[in-house]
Order: C-alpha cells, then sequence, then structure tokens
C-alpha cells in the first residue's frame, strides 16, 4: 500500500469516527447513568411471580436496560438472591447483552432500518425462547 493511499483511508476513517462520536459518548453516557442510578432492588418490583410474564418482563427490562455483560451477571445474581425466578433472570441477561433500546440510534445510523429492526426484533424472540429452553434443560437433567 502506498503513502497516499493510506494517508487517504486514515482520514476517510476519521471522518467516519468523528461523524459517529456524539451518538457514541450519547450511548456511553445513558448507560453510565443507567448503572448507577437503577438498583437491582429496583429492578426487583418489576416482576410479579408468573413464569411468562416474568420471562416477558425480564426480556423487555433487559432490552430497555444498558450495560457492560459482566454487570447484568451481578445484578442477575443480586435478583436471583431476592427471590426472582431463572426464567426472569436468564432472559433479562439475554436481552440485556443482545438488546439494547439505547442502542437504536445509533444502530440504525450505522446499519440502517432493516438490519437494526430485524436484528432487535430476532434479538427478542430468542432471547424469550432461549431463557425458556435454558431453564427447562437445568430442570430436565438435574
Amino acid at each position: 500500500m502506498d503513502q497516499q493511499a493510506f494517508i487517504q483511508a486514515f482520514f476517510k476513517s476519521l471522518k467516519g469516527f468523528l461523524f459517529n462520536l456524539p451518538l457514541l459518548l450519547s450511548v456511553i453516557l445513558l448507560t453510565g447513568l443507567f448503572e448507577v442510578f437503577i438498583t437491582p432492588k429496583m429492578l426487583s418490583s418489576l416482576f410479579s411471580g408468573n413464569t411468562f410474564l416474568d420471562t416477558l418482563t425480564g426480556t423487555i427490562v433487559g432490552g430497555a436496560s444498558v450495560g457492560q455483560p459482566f454487570v447484568s451477571y451481578l445484578i442477575g445474581g443480586e435478583l436471583l438472591d431476592d427471590g426472582m425466578s431463572f426464567y426472569a433472570v436468564t432472559a433479562f441477561i439475554l436481552s440485556w447483552v443482545t438488546l439494547g433500546i439505547v442502542q437504536l440510534p445509533y444502530e440504525y445510523r450505522l446499519f440502517g432500518a432493516r438490519f437494526t429492526l430485524t436484528r432487535n426484533l430476532l434479538a427478542f424472540i430468542f432471547a424469550l425462547l432461549i431463557a425458556i429452553t435454558t431453564v427447562q434443560s437445568l430442570v430436565w437433567f438435574k
């Protein structure tokens, strides 16, 4: 690769990065706010004890939540300690990692509406199915 092509590619990459920087920073800031102000006790108050509704609620709350995947395991442990079902906690963790309501504008801007909506819809459906299947497999093999 010659030097001219490298410089051209560098500036094109820099321009793309700067174009996406405001959205990227807003996603990072919202993530930080969520992790500071939303506690596991607040999340546990959303669950009813009904297996299907808890799984659905866990998926929705996890998808609306944002944060690092390792934090979801800590929150999941707290929810289990508070008496939440494995269904709800598994759905919460899965959707926390795979869905992202806060990231939708950024993802839309980068990948387009069709991809973003399709990916999030499939992630929602599979979070429900995988949560149910995971917990059922624990019951079957116990």
